[in-house]
């Protein structure tokens, strides 16, 4: 039997002055799934990181295009896809944290750090290419079923 959820969606003008909107619709739907305080700023924080890398890289400022955000309430979980249909960043081409320990952070590279922080933040992270990028991200509202999930795999 399919797991039952509920879908909200979400459709941004792709503009730096409307990630706002995708981490406030993120914030009020978390905080109804139960998520803590906590949960909801990490959430925040990778939300609006997908976006603004949507923005930034799919459709570099040209005017007309457009972001989907979809929510989808699960009773153990949020999943949250950002998609756009632009002409995204190579990411084979990126280097992605972590970085090293001892790295001179006035040395590190300005940007970069979007995809890492979203998968440091989130409990899954999905990368799918197909015209344009969709990142689909993966918050359990109980802590511990991500530690079960671990252990379950690990041994």
């Amino acid at each position: 039997m399919a797991t039952m959820h509920d879908k909200i969606t979400l459709q941004l003008p792709a503009k730096p002055e409307y990630v706002s909107l995708g981490r406030l619709s993120l914030s009020g739907i978390a905080s109804r799934a139960g998520f803590s305080y906590e949960a909801i700023e990490d959430l925040k924080i990778a939300v609006s990181e997908a976006i603004t890398n949507s923005v930034k890289h799919a459709f570099k400022e040209e005017e007309g295009g457009e972001i989907t955000v979809d929510f989808l309430v699960y009773e153990d979980r949020l999943e949250v896809r950002v998609s756009d249909n632009g002409t995204s960043f190579d990411l084979g081409k990126q280097e992605i944290g972590p970085y090293d320990v001892g790295e001179d952070a006035e040395m590190m590279r300005i940007g970069g750090l979007g995809l890492f922080l979203i998968e440091t933040l989130m409990d899954d992270v999905k990368l799918y290419y197909d015209e344009g990028v969709s990142v689909v991200m993966t918050k359990y509202i109980n802590e511990k079923q991500v530690e079960e999930n671990a252990k379950s795999i690990s041994t």
